[in-house]
């Protein structure tokens, strides 16, 4: 799980760009819609239900396409938020801060990032259980399990947005937020096409 929490990805990308660009507070609401949807996995693959993407061709293949979708539309919705900026007049003051620094959109930006994504069901369905002792009821050990990766990737989050923190009024200036902009864009829409190509 260490080594999973520390591997870059979808959630890292995430991360970074909302606490560069928007601010602590928005950042914490994205780690903690990620953790709150990594515990519903971690509950889902106790009950079984995650075992469903597994057996179910079908129901997995609705949940990937759904992530694909919200994917290429939020990578191309920042794509084009780099765009529209270059028409706004601020070259010498840094912008308030994206339309997405609310904290209950920051949440369900991370929230619905980690529930769409097959993979982590998949993951969770192959791991978790062989861990789970006889006689303790699984969904309890099912989110105690989670919350071991929950607690692993807080502290990761927390040195993310801490090492952020240093070079946030450099990165904030209108050029380097829309290259920023751009180049999370381009990675968020990548991981929604590498999952449109995997195969389950």
């Amino acid at each position: 799980m260490a080594l999973l929490t520390l591997t870059p990805g979808l959630d890292t990308a995430l991360i970074l760009r909302t606490s560069l660009l928007a601010g602590r507070r928005p950042a914490w609401a994205v780690v903690l819609g990620i953790q709150v949807g990594t515990l519903l996995w971690g509950l889902l693959t106790a009950a079984g239900l995650s075992a469903l993407l597994t057996a179910s061709h079908v129901a997995y293949e609705v949940l990937r396409w759904a992530g694909v979708a919200y994917l290429v539309w939020m990578g191309g919705r920042m794509l084009w938020q780099s765009r529209t900026s270059r028409t706004s007049r601020m070259e010498d003051v840094a912008p308030p801060g994206p339309p997405e620094a609310g904290w209950g959109r920051a949440f369900r930006r991370g929230l619905l990032t980690n529930l769409l994504n097959p993979k982590v069901g998949a993951f969770y369905v192959a791991v978790l259980p062989q861990f789970m002792p006889q006689g303790v009821p699984h969904a309890v050990m099912g989110v105690l399990l989670a919350g071991v990766h929950v607690c692993e990737a807080l502290v990761w989050s927390a040195v993310l947005i801490g090492f952020t923190g240093i070079l946030r009024g450099w990165l904030r200036r209108p050029a380097v937020k829309r290259g920023l902009d751009r180049l999370t864009g381009l990675i968020v829409i990548g991981f929604g096409l590498r999952l449109a190509i995997q195969q389950s």
